[in-house]
């Protein structure tokens, strides 16, 4: 059997591959083109993908192709109709990455609700050496106790953090963009509902049809002038030109992004004209990926290759 790694590189250099080598010939590559792909898969019996595209045009020259392992929870990027019609089975990993994901919303919001930028600058600018107090009042936080968290998608990550943020004292709601029925544990909103009501809100919902730019300008209008955003979910759920807008006067107080409308960061993001601002954290996309997170998803995908061909 021949396993195909065609983008090794997104799991990272620091994880155990060596567990593939006992299931078959291993073949790594670090990137592939989607023009690469035709040549790579020829002769592949499992595909190994996180972002390359796999359809009619990539993988047609793979005759022996039977199944293709995505090393993420989302798909978009199968051909699933086309996979089908070619008898080859597809798996995806859920549930690897929530205690990393939630663990990364609330290193984003500490960042910017207690303004840890601003003191660990005054610290280290040496502008605390002999002041007149050895506390600084120049920046105002809150505590969690007491605000209200909303929700946008109340997942197994979305959960995670909905527990962790009542744990804190919050006061938890959500919105379900999909209109599923109401979960235990938590009250469900309507989405004007939380946006008004929420002093804290995080998005941990995928992204379709339901939740593509559901944050507009209108939604920031609703939004209280203290709230602190928070985007684990998927970039294009937020109007980015909105939220630069929003950022810019003052409609909320401040926005933590893992993930963007475009991935790398494009030099045409409305959001690099406000990198400057201390309301605004960005991060690239690596709140999935613990040490932990990407070393369960490559014992899941292994066990998923020796299950299927047993």
């Amino acid at each position: 059997m021949k396993l195909v790694f065609l983008d090794k590189k997104t799991i990272g250099e620091d994880i155990d591959f060596s567990p593939f080598r006992k299931l078959g010939d291993v073949v790594e590559y670090d990137f592939t083109l989607p023009e690469e792909v035709p040549e790579r898969a020829a002769d592949a019996d499992v595909l190994i993908v996180n972002k390359i595209p796999v359809n009619e045009q990539t993988i047609h020259t793979a005759s022996h192709l039977k199944l293709v392992c995505v090393t993420a929870t989302g798909t978009n990027n199968l051909d699933k109709a086309y996979l089908d019609r070619r008898g080859i089975a597809w798996r995806n990993v859920a549930g690897y990455s929530t205690d990393s994901v939630a663990q990364h919303t609330f290193a984003m919001l500490f960042y910017l609700l207690e303004h840890l930028r601003y003191y660990d600058e005054y610290v280290k600018d040496r502008r605390y050496l002999n002041d007149t107090m050895f506390t600084h009042f120049a920046r105002h936080f809150h505590q969690i106790s007491g605000m209200t968290w909303g929700i946008i998608g109340l997942g197994a990550i979305g959960r995670k953090v909905a527990d962790l943020a009542a744990a804190f004292g919050a006061d938890v709601l959500y919105y379900s963009a999909s209109g599923r029925d109401p979960q235990d544990g938590y009250r469900q909103v309507d989405l004007d509902t939380l946006l008004s009501q929420s002093d804290i809100i995080s998005v941990h919902a995928p992204l379709n049809e339901y939740t593509e730019n559901l944050l507009d300008s209108a939604a920031f209008q609703k939004m209280k002038s203290n709230a602190i955003l928070l985007n684990l979910g998927r970039g294009p759920i937020i109007d980015e030109t909105a939220l630069a807008d929003a950022l810019k006067n003052g409609q909320i107080a401040a926005a933590g992004l893992d993930v963007l409308s475009e991935e790398p960061m494009r030099a045409s993001s409305p959001l690099l004209e406000i990198l400057d601002h201390d309301n605004l954290l960005i991060t690239p996309h690596i709140g999935w990926a613990s040490v932990e997170a990407r070393t369960r998803l490559m014992q899941i995908i292994t066990e998923q290759i020796r299950e299927f061909f047993n």
